[in-house]
């Protein structure tokens, strides 16, 4: 009997691209997206990082090959994307995951609070508007590319000491939505994903007693998140079958965003 349905579910064969996949929530991406028969391109700064994944993912029957990169290095970006398309004649996906944690108060010493500024700046904004420049020849080739940008919580709240990493959020949710507008004529849908307190290695300094303290007073869950929890919902924003999602930011925090006590 055939199927009542039209649109797929399925992203077997596409290729996609995630940075910062050596480890936390881009590493459990690349991990699903091959699970599901994507091509993966698995990318980080951590290069002994990158290999460790690969061979995970070849291990496990899927297809992965990998690069060392610098999101905030322009020239380094148009590289990758080059041997991507090289290697497999296509780019459909890109998750734009690469993050890092800094923050600072404002009134703090010049030198640090700037520095921290221009770093959030250079690899959490910056860094995925040369990553989407570069790779947009492609993804709009054929009318079905799919751009998630991973933000956080921060960037539809705030806490305090933390202004270069939220503005950084805040612009990546910003520059999702103007995207959004400006190119789903072109086929490409630009979808934004907002993790709140996930168990990854920027939050492994965290003693495990003040988690949990603050999931019970804050998330409704009363526990962080896993990755693969937050994967699976950049896996919903990529299919096939997602082509009518264009400009949403979703948080992925357990209920912390709507709780109001």
């Amino acid at each position: 009997m055939p199927r009542l349905t039209k649109l797929s579910r399925s992203i077997e064969g596409r290729v996609a691209l995630v940075t910062g996949a050596a480890s936390g929530m881009g590493r459990a991406t690349a991990h699903l997206f091959a699970d599901e028969g994507a091509r993966v391109v698995v990318t980080d700064v951590n290069e002994l990082g990158v290999d460790k994944v690969v061979a995970e993912i070849e291990g496990a029957g899927g297809e992965a090959i990998g690069f060392a990169l610098d999101v905030s290095d322009p020239a380094r970006i148009r590289n990758v994307v080059d041997a991507i398309v090289e290697r497999f004649g296509a780019l459909d996906i890109l998750v734009n995951n690469a993050g890092i944690s800094v923050g600072g108060a404002v009134d703090g010493p010049d030198s640090d609070y700037e520095d921290a500024w221009e770093r959030a700046m250079a690899v959490m904004l910056r860094g995925q508007v040369q990553l989407i420049r570069a790779c947009l020849p492609h993804l709009r080739r054929e009318g079905e590319g799919r751009v998630v940008n991973i933000a956080s919580t921060e960037g539809i709240g705030a806490s305090a000491f933390n202004s270069p990493y939220s503005v950084a959020k805040h612009g990546v949710v910003g520059l999702t939505r103007s995207l959004a507008v400006e190119l789903g004529s072109k086929g490409v849908t630009f979808n934004c994903i907002c993790p709140g307190p996930i168990h990854t290695g920027m939050t492994s300094v965290i003693p495990d007693d003040a988690k949990t303290k603050f999931a019970r007073r804050r998330v409704p869950l009363r526990r962080y998140g896993d990755p693969e929890e937050v994967a699976h919902a950049t896996l919903s924003l990529v299919l096939p079958a997602a082509s009518y999602i264009n400009g949403v930011t979703l948080p992925v925090d357990g209920g912390l965003t709507i709780q109001n006590t």
